[in-house]
């Protein structure tokens, strides 16, 4: 196993110092799921839900959330994002959602769109549970990372 590099020699929690890293084009996309019965997917992907668009909302909450990642998770570094893009799409058990965030900076880009995927999913519930309190969000997991000292990453 490899050290965790947010533990000092005495193991005490620390942000990685980044500043001798090269930038580097880094890219993760993370994936989630929202299971619903389908007449709360038909519901929400109808317009019909009294809190609005429940798609778009969610989507433009995944984007905020990625920005504020820094201030959410106490050791990750603030990033100047140049993308973000989370989609909310059907799936026969629910809604998916899939985040995919971009930068060229010194390290990754996987807790941005982690985050972004669980407050995607987290706005999903807040908007339909007026219609299904028994929702399940499911499945938050990175699907690949690109760039850095530890190359790419894909889940198998």
């Amino acid at each position: 196993m490899s050290r965790l590099t947010h533990l000092d020699a005495e193991g005490r929690a620390r942000m990685v110092d980044v500043s001798a890293k090269a930038p580097t084009a880094r890219l993760a996309v993370a994936a989630g799921l929202v299971r619903m019965s389908a007449a709360t997917r038909e519901l929400a992907l109808s317009g019909g839900a009294g809190k609005g668009d429940v798609r778009a909302v969610a989507e433009l909450a995944g984007v905020m959330a990625a920005k504020r990642t820094a201030d959410l998770i106490p050791l990750c570094h603030p990033l100047a994002l140049t993308k973000v893009e989370v989609s909310v799409a059907p799936d026969a058990s629910g809604l998916a959602v899939t985040a995919r965030v971009g930068t060229t900076g010194p390290t990754g880009v996987e807790m941005e769109a982690l985050t972004a995927v669980s407050v995607a999913c987290l706005t999903i519930y807040d908007m339909l549970k007026a219609a299904e309190r028994g929702m399940v969000i499911d499945g938050v997991r990175l699907i690949e990372k690109t760039g850095g000292a530890s190359g790419d990453w894909a889940a198998s």
